[in-house]
């Protein structure tokens, strides 16, 4: 599963936080902060700008390490994303995210065929030792 996924979907590798963070790029932290901020509604300054991603090690937002009300859902399920819960079609708080931002719910139907084929492909396989032709 690709890591740079989030769990809600959205793509960190496109993500400013995370290209001014591995290019350090200070010019771009402070220009992402100013408009988090402004969505937002709350100051989020630049230093608060180093994220290596989501799911990613290394270092995160505040608000995606702690404040994040889906990220937050996903620890509390002990999943990797929103893919792996069952409730994911028509779930309000990700809907919050996929209303605007279409292709992070196309990511994660995306990880849930990959996670189902992988699925049924390790089952296909299991059978197959069992009958003694693996």
């Amino acid at each position: 599963m690709n890591p740079l996924i989030a769990c809600c979907g959205l793509d960190c590798e496109a993500c400013d936080a995370r290209i001014a963070t591995i290019t350090n790029d200070n010019a771009l932290r402070e220009k992402t902060a100013a408009l988090w901020s402004k969505l937002n509604g709350v100051t989020i300054t630049p230093d608060m700008m180093k994220c290596t991603g989501c799911r990613a090690e290394g270092a995160k937002t505040p608000f995606c390490d702690s404040l994040c009300p889906i990220h937050n859902c996903v620890r509390e399920k002990r999943l990797e994303t929103c893919a792996d819960c069952a409730q994911m079609d028509g779930c309000p708080t990700l809907e919050r995210i996929t209303a605007n931002t279409p292709s992070a719910l196309e990511n994660l139907k995306r990880l849930r065929s990959s996670e189902q084929a992988g699925d049924e492909a390790a089952e296909a396989a299991a059978g197959m030792t069992l009958l003694g032709i693996l």
